[in-house]
Parts: structure tokens; C-alpha cells; sequence
């Protein structure tokens, strides 16, 4: 796959390689991420994050053909709904329609919702999914390390990749630990904490060094720890500050203090006990 610029691509457990650096749309209105996917490919992003519950699929789909940037060279990766686990191919048939994709690079389950128990179900069609080629890849979001137990467990492909909720002062260590020892990449959503990680000494003081913004310390000290990072943004100068940081290294020092930042300050929902469908209101 085709990367602009300095970001490495990661090899994943199945031998797909993905982008490290990419762009995420949470939270970006559906009418608003036809332009803001175009904005991020232009600005030399190859990998984009989207999922059924953000409704924006569509629009990543027309940007994608607006650019006329060769398939093979965008990595594609969406969700499962929540409320849709117990009808995974329908919703996939879903996406794949919405984003005008025939072929989905990373297909993820968003929740364990374990209070459902339909997750590792879900996770047998997934592997249906995968093995007819439709899904380059499969993996999970938000999944615990007793969520991954019991996948590892009761299925015969390996998820390969594990996006969580993870920032400076929310690292989760045990999840992210248990992941990676089980061959997962592990993939970081609110990377920047929301904003609320990057007025810290630590991070402005890097940034003083470096020339550069606390945005980009955050996300280096993401790609230093091989964790795969999907900042999301409107702003196409923020896009561009935020690419531009595959190019600054940190030293081990500053790596250091940044780890040293974590208080288990989660900002999303516990994956333990969060059960919300993320269906559309009607």
C-alpha cells in the first residue's frame, strides 16, 4: 500500500499493513465528511477510520471517489454497530453499500456489550466475512482483556487490531499489554485525550524542544510505542500539523515523562458495562 510523506506502515498478524497514522471521522456531521476526508487525503493521509454509528459512511465513500486516488492505496476501516451484533452480515452488507466499497480494509466489532452476550456470535460471521475476502482484515474495539480471553479462546482467527480509548492520562496498560501479547496491534481512538492531555509540563515542554505543537508530541509518543493513532480533526491545518508528526522523534526521556502522565482518566464509557446500541434515532 501506497504511503505519502514519513508515516511507516504496521504490518498486522495477518500480514496486512496498515498505515500507523490515520485519520479518524468521529464525531464529524455526515454533510461535513465529504470534505473533510478530501481535505485529509490531500493533506497525505492513506488510512481512514470511519463506523456505521458515526452516520458518515456515505461521505467517506464520495471522497474517496472524488479524489480518484487508487483503491489499493486507501485503507478503509469500519464498525459494528452495537445494536446490529446479532445481524453482523447485514450490517457489513450495510457499510459496504454506504461507503461504495466491494472489499473493506479493517472490519471492527465497536463494543463487547458483554450484558448481550452476542459478541463472540458476532465474531463467528466476522470470520465468515474475512474468510470469503471481503474484509481484509477483522478485529474488535473497546474489548477488555477478559473480552479477548474468550475470543482467543472460542475462534480460529486472531483479531488484528484492538482500538481503545487511549491518550496520555488514560493508557490502560493491561489491556493495551494484553493486546500486544497476543499478537493484536494495538489502535489508539482520542488520541489527544480530547484535547485535555496536551496542556501538560511533559508535552509542552517536548514541544518547546522540538519546535513543534503539543499535538504533535502526543501523537509521536503514540508512534514511538508502535500504537496505531487516528486523530481526527476539521481544520485543514490541524490535519496537516497532525501528519506532519510521523517526522519528529522523540527522545527516551520525553517518551518517559509522557508515560508517566497516566491516572486513569478515561473520558468514553466503560467497555464493561457500556450497552448502548448506537442506532440511529428515528
Amino acid at each position: 500500500m501506497g504511503q505519502p510523506g514519513a508515516v511507516s506502515n504496521i504490518s498486522l498478524n495477518n500480514g496486512v499493513e496498515i498505515p500507523q497514522l490515520g485519520f479518524g471521522v468521529f464525531q464529524v456531521p455526515s454533510a461535513e465528511t465529504q470534505a473533510a476526508v478530501e481535505a485529509a487525503l490531500e493533506a497525505g493521509y492513506r488510512h481512514i477510520d470511519t463506523a456505521a454509528a458515526y452516520q458518515n459512511e456515505a461521505g467517506v465513500g464520495a471522497a474517496l471517489r472524488a479524489t480518484g486516488i487508487a483503491r489499493e492505496d486507501v485503507f478503509v476501516t469500519t464498525k459494528l454497530r452495537n445494536g446490529e451484533q446479532d445481524t453482523p452480515r447485514a450490517a457489513f452488507d450495510a457499510s459496504r453499500r454506504a461507503l461504495g466499497l466491494d472489499v473493506i480494509d479493517l472490519y471492527l466489532i465497536h463494543w463487547p456489550v458483554p450484558s448481550r452476550d452476542l459478541y463472540a456470535a458476532a465474531w463467528k460471521e466476522l470470520e465468515r466475512i474475512y474468510a470469503q475476502g471481503e474484509a481484509r482484515s477483522i478485529g474488535v474495539s473497546n474489548f477488555l482483556p477478559e473480552h479477548l480471553d474468550r475470543l482467543l479462546g472460542e475462534s480460529d482467527v486472531v483479531p488484528a487490531v484492538n482500538q481503545i480509548e487511549l491518550h496520555p492520562t488514560f493508557q490502560q496498560p493491561a489491556t493495551a499489554q494484553r493486546t500486544r501479547e497476543a499478537g493484536i496491534a494495538v489502535e489508539a481512538y482520542s488520541p489527544l485525550g480530547q484535547g485535555r492531555d496536551l496542556a501538560a509540563d511533559p508535552v509542552a515542554a517536548a514541544a518547546r524542544a522540538h519546535e513543534a505543537t503539543p499535538a504533535q508530541v502526543v501523537l509521536a509518543w503514540h508512534l514511538a510505542h508502535g500504537t496505531i493513532v487516528i486523530p481526527k480533526t476539521t481544520s485543514a491545518e490541524r490535519m496537516r500539523e497532525n501528519f506532519a508528526a510521523a517526522t519528529l522523534d522523540l527522545t527516551a526521556e520525553e517518551v518517559s515523562a509522557i508515560d508517566a502522565l497516566d491516572s486513569d482518566a478515561r473520558i468514553g464509557s466503560d467497555p464493561a458495562t457500556a450497552a448502548h446500541t448506537q442506532m440511529p434515532q428515528v
